[in-house]
């Protein structure tokens, strides 16, 4: 059995769900033979680097070019441009489907979903095709050639409902949920954890996440900072991670040091140790990637969401305040509100972490191969 992986490099998710993939069927079925393959740089590296450099300076500099732009990429000119701009490409992949013959193809990016079925509707593969969606709202991009596709998975069952209506085949859709490592799966001991990042056992922790390598809203970011700070009071705790942007972990110590709580507030940079320190946290601050939102849920974690990007992000955090998993901290709000209420409300967090909990889909990983390998 030959397994083709494609994902592309605009977000780090599409690559996290192709690697929680591979790493399953690497364990599972051995004697399948995978190839990851990023759709994108194969074509062109030249414009892989173009697009992928022009998205992260849009989505950090002009966030609301970027959200209007996924608008109209959703439908009308701009989404029949790029349609045609992926068919012309998909040219540039059939020496590599002629040469390793994939029995099935897996895409986590639309762009390499859109190519592999206009090949399959040209003949040019017979390969199956599995399109996993990793937002938790659909878009219309994701759904071009659909009718090439054998199997398409998807976040939850409001994701499902929505592509139904769209008259897509129900027998296609899978609210599975999106591919996750199955270190999410793991048993943690709690108390370790805690004492390794010399964080005290008896208080609930919060985690919070800056931004990673864009650092977005840096400004709101601080201010929505120092108001959990401000109330973090006997009971609270936290740990900031500022990714591999080393002025934001400058700004983060900074602000640690001039509120002289070192012992209440611990800085890290990048982290392999996400699925631990989630493990020992009572609530999660981030953007609501589609991974982050994921690994969240996972392991039953209320969110604080902060600086969506618009467009993909946006419509996570709209999916998550309306499932009630979520508070969204907007830039114009007065964040010591919602702050003050997320911490003084024990029965605020209570119900958020009960509805993530039933939200959650840990076994994504596991279903979506069984799905298509049964």
């Amino acid at each position: 059995m030959k397994i083709l992986l494609f994902y592309a490099s605009y977000g780090g998710g599409h690559l996290s769900a192709a690697n929680s993939i591979k790493q399953y069927l690497e364990s599972t079925h051995p004697d399948y033979e995978i190839k990851m393959v990023d759709c994108m740089k194969y074509i062109n590296k030249d414009m892989e680097k173009f697009t992928t450099d022009a998205y992260k300076i849009m989505a950090k500099d002009v966030p609301h070019a970027w959200g209007a732009l996924y608008k109209l990429s959703d439908k009308g000119p701009i989404f029949h441009i790029s349609n045609l701009n992926n068919k012309m490409m998909s040219v540039k992949l059939v020496d590599l489907f002629k040469e390793f013959n994939p029995d099935v193809v897996i895409s986590t990016h639309p762009f390499s979903t859109q190519m592999t079925a206009w090949l399959k509707h040209q003949g040019k593969t017979n390969c199956k095709l599995a399109n996993i969606m990793t937002d938790f709202a659909p878009q219309n991009q994701w759904l071009v050639g659909n009718k090439d596709m054998d199997y398409i998975f998807v976040a939850n069952e409001k994701m499902k409902d929505k592509i139904i209506e769209k008259g897509i085949p129900e027998e296609k859709i899978h609210a599975t949920g999106i591919p996750l490592s199955n270190r999410f799966l793991e048993n943690f001991n709690r108390e370790e954890i805690k004492k390794s990042f010399k964080l005290d056992p008896s208080k609930n922790t919060i985690l919070f996440f800056g931004g990673g390598e864009f650092g977005l809203g840096k400004d709101t970011t601080i201010k929505i900072l120092k108001s959990f700070i401000n109330h973090l009071g006997e009971n609270f705790q936290m740990v900031l991670i500022s990714g591999k942007n080393e002025k934001l972990f400058e700004k983060f110590t900074k602000v640690v040091i001039e509120n002289n709580c070192e012992e209440k507030v611990k800085v890290l940079s990048y982290t392999n140790q996400v699925p631990e320190l989630m493990s020992i946290s009572d609530l999660v601050v981030t953007k609501p990637g589609g991974l982050t939102t994921t690994e969240s849920l996972a392991s039953g974690l209320p969110i604080a969401i902060i600086n969506p990007i618009p467009g993909q992000e946006e419509e996570n955090a709209k999916f998550l305040v309306n499932s009630g998993v979520g508070i969204w901290i907007k830039k114009t709000d007065k964040a010591d509100n919602y702050v003050e209420q997320i911490i003084n409300d024990t029965n605020t967090l209570k119900n958020m972490k009960i509805q993530s909990k039933l939200l959650a889909k840990k076994h994504s990983t596991q279903n979506i191969c069984e799905i298509i390998f049964k």
